[in-house]
């Protein structure tokens, strides 16, 4: 890996550690935050890695329209949607029910 992208991976974690509880955001929106619009991929990639870290909770980032796309990332078959629904969200079928209710947008709330 590139120290550049560990560095964005670093700042990419900071923001996810934000999220408040029963809040969610999207790769995409984290991505804007920091700058760097086109590259929720990478947001997604940085993502994949934050289970080594206790203080991040990643079943907080969805996709755009709210899917649980990082969700094979979870040991058990439904951990993600079972850690959002423990926080209050009401998940149905992999999606998020009423996104915009539970959606936090670091570049609304982080000034």
């Amino acid at each position: 890996m590139k120290p550049e992208n560990q560095n964005f991976f670093e700042r990419v974690y900071e923001v996810a550690r934000l999220i408040p509880y029963g809040k969610v955001t999207s790769y995409g929106a984290i991505a804007k935050y920091l700058g760097a619009a086109r590259s929720a991929r990478m947001v997604g990639w940085a993502m994949n890695g934050a289970g080594k870290y206790e203080d991040i909770a990643a079943h907080r980032v969805v996709n755009r329209k709210g899917l649980l796309t990082g969700k094979h990332h979870f040991q058990g078959t439904n951990l993600m949607q079972q850690l959002l629904e423990s926080e209050g969200v009401e998940v149905i079928d992999n999606q998020i029910q009423n996104l915009e209710k539970y959606f936090w947008d670091p570049s609304k709330e982080l000034l």
